[in-house]
């Protein structure tokens, strides 16, 4: 059932945190904070923060490959508690994860062919021809003539054709959302456009959900509808693309889009901070960015800023920011 009053996917409050062995056993990484976020049907999310941002774990809690310490879930409106293993199979079927290597998540025994059927038989779908199925999802990611590309082995396709196998599989059992963690960052630069392209058709055309992992700001402007920014496990802004993009308001969003290439720059760029990203074993108090911000102040270090509402639709959390401000040398993309 399509429910298109809400969000497809709901997520509030997400804290995922992990044990850390040897000398500092009974500490923990602080990997994900009290994130929430939202997935709508025909729309692109993107993520976008720095290695180490909480992008990669908050995804893999969203599809409950891992149980994070605290948070709620909701698909279509419906909780789904993070602990429950009850209907967990039914769960996976609507909300489907592309990962980051193809080359890694595709077994390299099997063919391709092999790899479509699976998710079908698993989850009892594809009708009565499972290879005319695998035939059609082949060539609703592009993979054709489809006899090229069925019974082939992974290491016979590039970089670009396995990932477009990884989308089909995940399309195979007919999810609702795609969470997507870095799909294209391990492709060549000429590939990816094609493969970004591809996702967003299938959003648009079948009314999936997309969760895009990204530390490339500029891809995120130009597939995503919505831009989350995330540092050190906390989003830091959010809110329409272009307005995040173009206008970024806190200052580690001004940091990322000064740090991306920018082919009419005409010199270095400036970079709005300093510093490296924190421990996240023992994370800075208050906001977490202060300790790099050229802005913070005494209260920066002390209190946690809240989400404000900035514009219609964009949060900011930053005790220094009441308006949009542009970046230096921010252009879109």
């Amino acid at each position: 059932m399509t429910v298109e009053a809400g969000p497809v996917l709901r997520a509030e409050g997400v804290r995922v945190e992990f044990p850390v062995g040897g000398t500092r056993r009974g500490r923990v990484v602080h990997a994900v904070d009290d994130v929430s976020i939202e997935l709508w049907a025909g729309q692109v999310t993107a993520v976008v923060g720095e290695s180490g941002s909480g992008k990669s774990t908050l995804a893999r809690a969203l599809c409950r490959l891992i149980t994070p310490k605290a948070g709620r879930l909701w698909l279509d409106g419906t909780e789904v508690p993070f602990t429950s293993r009850r209907g967990a199979r039914e769960y996976r079927r609507e909300v489907q994860l592309i990962l980051q290597d193809p080359f890694s998540s595709l077994n390299p025994i099997h063919t391709i062919a092999y790899h479509l059927s699976r998710p079908l038989k698993i989850h009892k779908r594809g009708g009565a021809s499972l290879t005319g199925t695998v035939d059609g999802l082949l060539e609703r990611v592009n993979l054709s003539p489809v006899g090229r590309y069925r019974d082939r082995l992974p290491h016979e396709l590039s970089g670009g054709q396995l990932q477009r196998v990884a989308i089909a599989r995940a399309l195979a059992v007919g999810p609702r959302v795609l969470l997507a963690d870095e799909p294209v960052s391990m492709l060549d630069v000429s590939i990816r456009l094609g493969v970004l392209n591809l996702l967003g058709e299938l959003c648009a055309d079948d009314r999936l959900a997309a969760l895009y992992v990204t530390h490339d700001i500029a891809s995120a402007r130009y597939l995503a509808t919505t831009v989350v920014v995330m540092y050190a496990g906390r989003v830091v802004e959010a809110g329409p693309a272009e307005q995040v993009v173009d206008r970024p308001a806190h200052p580690y969003t001004q940091l990322l889009l000064s740090a991306a290439p920018d082919p009419e720059r005409l010199h270095p760029p400036e970079l709005a901070g300093r510093g490296s990203p924190p421990s996240l074993i023992d994370p800075p108090s208050g906001c977490r960015f202060h300790p790099r911000c050229p802005l913070a102040t005494a209260r920066c270090a002390e209190e946690v800023p809240p989400a404000v509402e900035v514009e219609l639709g964009r949060t900011v959390s930053c005790w220094n920011v009441s308006a949009p401000r542009v970046a230096p040398g921010s252009r879109g993309a």
